[in-house]
């Protein structure tokens, strides 16, 4: 065997059991706390279409622009910042930029900038940041974080001068962005118009794909039981199933090919049809949040089965995870979480990350 596959890169699963009706229930953060999402992915056994409000809440998620080499400090001019930036609700993430190697930007709906740059920007630049959890004992890359709410960001103070003169005439850092913005009922859209005016733009719906599988066997899960027994199997089996059922990867251990084999596991029921429905793009939190209460209502009516999974995706290259959590890249991005629903409105909550981040909140 290959050395380098007889070691499992080590990950962070965090994982928690709650209901839906505790007030103590922390759901709504964290969804709203995962910023930028790039797919979301929905397994409902037993179901072979979805169901006419469940897809109504998908086609009306929010669209978004892809801005073409469009400079950092665009975001700090006056009216733009003050009519839409500060209003919140705006989502701005750096296309196709590698967070272990290039620049990355993220611009945050809490009015937080972040700037993940190398060693000669970061000191050119001339801004206070902090080394790279990723660097190791010489850092080769740091973190910029700019409160935009913070007084001295106001324009015209000293402060402010600083930092868009740092990012328009010292470090003029440009990339492609992923662009949404949720309240935009808030106004400023004339200024975002005039923004995308300035650039070559293009904008975008979340793509959807569906399909139906058949005679498929589901592992059997039991809501008072996260960790698994003999009535349900542990979170990783789990996710391992969901992942080979999202690829398309046979779950019936067939002896086909000896390369490699799989089968669903311990305990599992036969089930005649499992929908499987994924959506890319940039996907909001607010959009996820709505799915989600729509998904809660589900059993509302006689269901055949007893649970469902939602599952959302982060980019991989986003320099952060939840929050502001720094977000590394390590050997492949991780950066996730899924929500298993059941009919008495309890639901699982597993929240995964790569090598290099810390521990899911």
């Amino acid at each position: 065997m290959f050395p380098g596959l007889e070691k499992c890169p080590r990950h962070v699963l965090v994982c928690e059991k709650s209901s839906f009706e505790d007030e103590k229930s922390q759901i709504e953060t964290h969804v709203s706390k995962h910023y930028f999402n790039h797919k979301v992915s929905l397994v409902i056994p037993e179901a072979a279409i979805l169901p006419p409000k469940l897809a109504s809440v998908i086609n009306n998620f929010s669209k978004y622009f892809l801005v073409k080499n469009l400079p950092v400090y665009e975001f700090l001019i006056k009216d733009f910042l003050e009519s839409v930036v500060l209003q919140g609700g705006l989502y701005a993430l750096s296309y196709k930029t590698r967070v272990d190697q290039d620049n990355t930007v993220a611009l945050l709906p809490s009015r937080q900038m972040i700037l993940s740059v190398d060693k000669d920007h970061y000191e050119q630049l001339g801004l206070e940041g902090k080394p790279s959890q990723y660097s190791g004992k010489r850092p080769m890359r740091y973190v910029v974080t700019i409160d935009l709410t913070d007084k001295s960001m106001a324009p015209g103070g000293k402060r402010y001068q600083r930092v868009f003169s740092s990012l328009k005439d010292r470090v003029p850092l440009t990339c492609d962005f992923l662009l949404a913005r949720h309240n935009s009922g808030a106004g400023g859209d004339a200024e975002l118009q005039s923004l995308l005016s300035r650039y070559q733009w293009k904008d975008y719906k979340p793509v959807v794909s569906m399909h139906t599988l058949r005679d498929l066997s589901c592992p059997s899960l039991q809501s008072k039981d996260l960790r698994g027994d003999q009535s349900s199997c542990d979170p990783h089996s789990f996710l391992e199933w969901l992942g080979a059922v999202s690829t398309g990867v046979s779950c019936d251990n067939s002896a086909t090919s000896f390369l490699s084999t799989y089968d669903c596991p311990e305990p599992n029921v036969p089930i005649s049809q499992v929908l499987h429905c994924a959506v890319s793009g940039l996907v909001l939190p607010e959009d996820i949040y709505s799915l989600l209460q729509e998904l809660r209502r589900y059993f509302e009516e006689p269901k055949f089965t007893s649970w469902l999974s939602l599952t959302v995706h982060g980019f991989m290259d986003s320099p952060i995870s939840w929050g502001d959590r720094e977000h590394g890249f390590h050997k492949g991005g991780e950066n996730f979480y899924n929500l298993v629903l059941f009919k008495n409105q309890d639901y699982w909550l597993h929240m995964g990350t790569g090598a290099n981040d810390k521990c899911p909140p």
